[in-house]
């Protein structure tokens, strides 16, 4: 039984997508995309060199252009700030006195307790705070 070169590079191809889905590497699926080129040239009759030659080039062609592209992408993502850090530095406003002892403020379409970061400070329902920080429950506002 001998078996063309072109279904070997398809071997190849589906041997180089195992580790792409195992390990995530992308670098396996741009190899893969190379030894499929490689397929490619053998049913059009080329050569054993012009097949490595084609599976080397489309290989380090990928790797070289696409890896830059999805590394800029990933770090270019904007970071998301969700829970307790999302509510950090927002404003808030005064529903009833907060004071070092406490008091209430509605945050972000909600009622929370609140205390205020300095001990002297004290602020009236109706104005505008800052939320410096989140402990536990009560927001800690200036």
């Amino acid at each position: 039984m001998d078996i063309d070169a072109w279904v070997w590079w398809l071997i190849g191809a589906v041997g180089l997508g195992i580790p792409l889905v195992v390990t995530a590497m992308p670098e396996f699926g741009m190899l893969s995309a190379g030894a499929v080129a490689g397929a490619v040239t053998a049913s059009l009759g080329g050569g054993m060199v012009a097949q490595v030659l084609v599976f080397a080039a489309v290989s380090v062609a990928l790797i070289a252009v696409v890896r830059p592209i999805a590394a800029r992408h990933r770090s270019d993502r904007p970071q998301h700030r969700t829970g307790i850090d999302a509510l950090r530095g927002r404003q808030a406003l005064v529903l009833e006195r907060v004071d070092a002892g406490g008091g209430r403020i509605k945050l972000a379409g909600e009622v929370w307790s609140a205390r205020s970061l300095d001990a002297d400070q004290s602020f009236e329902p109706g104005q505008q705070v800052d939320v410096v920080e989140i402990d536990g429950a009560t927001a800690v506002v200036m």
